[in-house]
C-alpha cells in the first residue's frame, strides 16, 4: 500500500479527518487526549492497565487536577474511546506515545516502557503513519532506540512512515498553563516528519517550535527541566548557609524576585519530587559518559537535592530537642502533605515518603494528612507505605503530635489554625510565613 502523501495527511488534518492514537493514559497521555478530542480530533486512547481504561469509559479522570467532566464531554462527543486492543494501531493515522521513562535502583534510564510499546505498534504500522513520541528521554533515543525497533517490520522512517519527537509540557496542577496553552517543541526524523508532525499540534496548542532534528527536541526538554533542578539546588543550598546565619531564604527571594531584570525566583523544599525534575537530569549525565564527559554540575545538584530529606529531619530533631527536650524516638510526628507538590494528588518521586522512612528509621511514629491522598498506594521505591491512610485534621487531633512536619503546602490546609494547635511546627515551605502565622514554636526547614 503506498503511503499518502504529507499535504494529503495535513488536509485531512485541517479537515480533523484524522484519527490520533495516544499510547499512555496517565499524566501525559490523558490531558493530550482530551485536547485531541477537544480540537475535534478522533481518539483512540490505549493503555495497559485495564482499571484505567475502565475508569475513564465510565467518564472518569482519576486525577484530582483533572475534571471528570472534561473525561464526559469527550466520551459523549463519541470522539474519545479507551482501550486495551492495539489492534485499533492500524486504523489510526497518528501514534502519539507518552509512557514513563523512569531510572533503574542504580539512577540509569530504564526505557523499558518506550521499547516494549514501539514493538507493540510495529505490527500494526502501515505506510502514512505519523508516530510521535513524547516520553522524555535522552537525546538520540527516537533515531536509536524506537526508529530501529519500528523499521525491524520492514517499513522505513523517512520514506514510509514519519517519526517525530515532541516532549511533554505537562504540568499537573497548574491553574494558568494546561496542554493547549503550552508551545510545542516538534523535531522530525526528515522535513516530511517535521511538516506532518507540526501540522498536528499546530492543531492541538497554541504555537509549535520546529527544530533541526529530534535529538535537538530531546535535549530541550532535558535543558528546561536541568535547569530547574540545578536552580532549585541553588536556594536549597542558600537555605542551609543562610539558616546558619540566622537569614530567612525565603524573605532573601521575595525580595530579590523585586528586580525586574537578571534574577528568577526559585524556592527550597524538602527535595524534589514529580515525573520530571528528580529523574530526567539523570538521562543526561548517563548519556554523557558515551562521550567521555562527567556532568559535574548537574549531579552536584542532584546531591544537594538528594540531601534535603536529612536535611530536614536533622532539622526536626534539633527543634524538638530546643523545644521539648526530647529527640526523635518515640516521637509522635504529623506529616502534613504527601503529594510532591502543593494542590495535586500525585506522589510519583515525593520527598515526603523519604522523609516517613527516615523518621521511622530514627524511631518516630509518623502520621500524615492530605486532603487529596486518602491513602498510600505502592510504589516501587516506597513499598513498605502503601495502605497508611491520611488522618483527619482537628486542634485536638494535631495537639496530641510532638510536632507537625508540613512537606506540601496544599491551599485546602488553614496553616493559621493548624500553627495555633501545634505544639512545634516544622515547615519545609514557608506555608506559615505566607499565611502570615509566625512565632517560636514555627521553626523553617
Amino acid at each position: 500500500m503506498a503511503a499518502p502523501s504529507v499535504a494529503d495527511s495535513i488536509g485531512r488534518i485541517a479537515r480533523r479527518d484524522y484519527r490520533v492514537a495516544i499510547i499512555g493514559l496517565g499524566y501525559v497521555g490523558l490531558p493530550l487526549a482530551l485536547t485531541a478530542c477537544a480540537a475535534g480530533f478522533p481518539v483512540l486512547g490505549l493503555d495497559i492497565n485495564p482499571d484505567r481504561v475502565a475508569l475513564l469509559n465510565r467518564g472518569e479522570s482519576g486525577f484530582r487536577h483533572i475534571a471528570d467532566a472534561r473525561v464526559r464531554a469527550a466520551r459523549a462527543s463519541d470522539r474519545f474511546v479507551a482501550s486495551l486492543d492495539f489492534a485499533g494501531l492500524a486504523d489510526a493515522d497518528a501514534i502519539l506515545i507518552c509512557v514513563p521513562t523512569p531510572l533503574t535502583r542504580h539512577r540509569e534510564p530504564d526505557l523499558g516502557f518506550v521499547a516494549d510499546t514501539a514493538r507493540a505498534v510495529r505490527p500494526h504500522l502501515r505506510p502514512g503513519h505519523l508516530v510521535v513520541l513524547e516520553s522524555t528521554t535522552w537525546p538520540g533515543t527516537t533515531d536509536e532506540v524506537v526508529r530501529p525497533i519500528l523499521e525491524a517490520g520492514g517499513l522505513r522512517s523517512g520514506v514510509d512512515f514519519h517519526l517525530a519527537y515532541s516532549p511533554e509540557r505537562e504540568d499537573p496542577g497548574n491553574a494558568s498553563h494546561g496542554t493547549a496553552t503550552i508551545p510545542k517543541v516538534v523535531g522530525g526524523d526528515g522535513t516530511d516528519a517535521l511538516r506532518l508532525a507540526q501540522a498536528l499540534y499546530d492543531a492541538l496548542v497554541v504555537a509549535t517550535v520546529p527544530v533541526s532534528s529530534p535529538a535537538v527536541a530531546e535535549a530541550v526538554k532535558l535543558t528546561e527541566n536541568i535547569f530547574r533542578a540545578v536552580n532549585v539546588a541553588l536556594v536549597n543550598e542558600l537555605k542551609v548557609v543562610y539558616q546558619a546565619m540566622g537569614i530567612d531564604v525565603w524573605e532573601v527571594i521575595e525580595a530579590a524576585k523585586t528586580k525586574p531584570f537578571g534574577y528568577m525566583p526559585f524556592y527550597p523544599g524538602p527535595g524534589l519530587g514529580g515525573h520530571c525534575i528528580p529523574i530526567d537530569p539523570f538521562y543526561l549525565t548517563w548519556k554523557a559518559r558515551e562521550y567521555g564527559i562527567t556532568t559535574r554540575f548537574i549531579e552536584l545538584a542532584g546531591q544537594i537535592n538528594t540531601a534535603m530529606p536529612g536535611y530536614v529531619v536533622d532539622r526536626l530533631a534539633e527543634a524538638l530537642d530546643r523545644s521539648a527536650g526530647r529527640g526523635l524516638r518515640g516521637a509522635r510526628i504529623l506529616m502534613v502533605g504527601l503529594a510532591y507538590k502543593k494542590n495535586v494528588d500525585d506522589l510519583r518521586e515525593s520527598p515526603a515518603l523519604t522523609l516517613i522512612e527516615r523518621l521511622t528509621a530514627r524511631g518516630a511514629a509518623v502520621d500524615f494528612h492530605d486532603p487529596h491522598i486518602p491513602v498510600i498506594l505502592p510504589t516501587r521505591e516506597h513499598a513498605v507505605l502503601a495502605g497508611r491512610r491520611s488522618v483527619p485534621l482537628s486542634p485536638e487531633g494535631v495537639a496530641a503530635y510532638d510536632a507537625v512536619l508540613i512537606a506540601a503546602d496544599h491551599d485546602a490546609v488553614d496553616y493559621a489554625a493548624l500553627a495555633a494547635a501545634a505544639r512545634l511546627v516544622v515547615d519545609t515551605r514557608n506555608a506559615c510565613g505566607r499565611a502570615g502565622v509566625s512565632g517560636p514554636h514555627i521553626v523553617k526547614a
